[in-house]
């Protein structure tokens, strides 16, 4: 799932290469992604794209008069840019394709989505803030105004586990199952440890952790070109999705916690006191 450093890039990446270019034609492949009906998504065509903005994990295309263009990736969605797009329009089918973005140069892009699960969400509003997802976000975590007291405020009276409240977009935007099973690796803490429990020093840990891993993930994602970012993702990762693997810090093999629709991947010696976390689809899990 494409998580804050890559919506961010992607965002700095659209920048670059749609800003001053006038949308000529929006092609939904998939009736499904689109969310929304009033405006059509005709209503930004013949426009000129203003900027591009990210609210979490959210991306938001302004256009010049115009309402706003919309989408969110989801679990397995993605955007391929192309230049130029292949000449006719796409065919519905089966295909991952479901929407085609065309400028007047004859580039542009498409959002694509994998697997079976179809949550890929278009929107076309007149204002970010009428998507209800971007409505109830919590505080980016790389905002200047993000500092250590506020992300104590937010765990403060938690009961949930603490990668449970890191994944929560309404507390905190833009952080998805990847990264914070990096964030808690690289703080040094159990993913199933109690959010609101933290003592000043953890927080301050978490705190840190939660900001350099974001910030470094960004930084090695500029500049990238959007086919690449997914491998670049996985290639910054040091615990998510390495099971079995050596832990980069201390040499430890890197375990997982298997859930019904998702996994979570951490390092006993780094964050648990070399205890083992129970797998809950057998038990519940060893503090």
């Amino acid at each position: 799932m494409p998580e804050l450093p890559e919506v961010e890039a992607l965002k700095d990446f659209l920048t670059e290469h749609l800003t001053g270019h006038e949308i000529v034609r929006v092609l939904p492949v998939a009736i499904s992604v689109l969310k929304t009906y009033d405006p059509p998504v005709t209503a930004v065509e013949g426009r000129e794209v203003t900027a591009v903005r990210r609210y979490g994990k959210f991306l938001a295309l302004a256009t010049d008069g115009g309402p706003y263009l919309v989408t969110h990736l989801a679990r397995a969605g993605w955007l391929q840019w192309r230049d130029p797009l292949p000449g006719g329009p796409p065919r519905p089918g089966r295909g991952p394709l479901a929407l085609r973005v065309a400028l007047e140069t004859g580039a542009g892009f498409d959002l694509t989505e994998a697997g079976t699960q179809k949550r890929l969400a278009v929107y076309v509003v007149a204002d970010p803030g009428e998507v209800a997802g971007i409505a109830r976000l919590g505080p980016d975590p790389l905002a200047d105004d993000f500092d250590e007291r506020r992300l104590a405020d937010l765990l403060a009276g938690e009961r949930r586990r603490i990668k449970g409240a890191l994944r929560d977009q309404g507390l905190i935007a833009g952080v998805g199952n990847a990264y914070s099973d990096e964030i808690l690796h690289a703080a040094r803490m159990s993913p199933y440890k109690p959010a609101g429990s933290l003592t000043p020093e953890e927080t301050t840990r978490l705190y840190e952790a939660l900001r350099t891993t974001l910030a470094e993930a960004v930084e090695r994602s500029r500049g990238v070109a959007a086919g690449r970012l997914k491998a670049e993702k996985k290639s910054g990762l040091r615990v998510h999705g390495r099971t079995g693997e050596a832990c980069p810090v201390c040499g430890d093999t890197v375990r997982e916690v298997s859930f019904s629709d998702s996994s979570l991947q951490y390092c006993p010696t780094c964050q648990t006191g070399g205890r083992l976390l129970a797998d809950r689809r057998l038990s519940r899990l060893l503090k």
